[in-house]
């Protein structure tokens, strides 16, 4: 996608709704990553996704199954950047490289079987547009996943469908500090 289309926003040259926001990720991160700076051009997208992703996080979902949740949708979609980031995520996490590879090849089975679970049903729920076949949840709670953890899982696929085709539309790069976690998409 064109820069001249999307640019890379600033707090200077962003809309004024926008120029807080952009400011205080800077100040969390120490820089403006590329997707925020293009999502900028829509004060409304950004903290759209921002605040989700706040309640996605705040989730009884623990930190490593969010990741689960994240990777799947990224890597389903095909957004590179939401994958070199959450690549880098799951390392800090301690994640095992065999769970970061298996996720990044979107293996069918994950090393640990409840994350596999997990990883089935945010899928299901992707391809079933939310009516998730009761096998399908059934074998979820199984796992050791809860009815609250299922809802979750949907507020999970809507704030990174938000992130991940605003991505993709801006024709956001992956930033350098991700440069080490770039992933190409195969199925594209």
């Amino acid at each position: 996608m064109s820069p001249q289309l999307f640019p890379d926003l600033t707090p200077e040259t962003a809309p004024s709704a926008a120029r807080a926001t952009i400011e205080g990720v800077h100040d969390k991160f120490g820089h403006v990553p590329t997707p925020v700076a293009r999502m900028a051009a829509s004060p409304e997208l950004l903290q759209g996704f921002l605040t989700a992703n706040t309640v996605f996080e705040r989730t009884t979902l623990p930190p490593l199954d969010r990741e689960v949740v994240v990777m799947t949708i990224a890597t389903r979609i095909g957004c590179r950047v939401t994958v070199a980031m959450h690549t880098a995520v799951l390392t800090r996490l301690g994640a095992s490289p065999e769970l970061v590879q298996a996720l990044r090849a979107r293996a069918t089975v994950l090393p640990d079987p409840r994350l596999s679970a997990l990883r089935r049903y945010t899928l299901a729920v992707m391809d079933h547009r939310g009516a998730v076949p009761e096998d399908d949840t059934r074998a979820f709670l199984d796992a050791g996943h809860t009815p609250r953890n299922a809802l979750e899982v949907v507020l999970g696929v809507g704030v990174y469908t938000i992130s991940t085709y605003a991505n993709r539309l801006t024709g956001a790069p992956v930033d350098p500090p991700f440069q080490a976690h770039a992933w190409e998409d195969g199925a594209a």
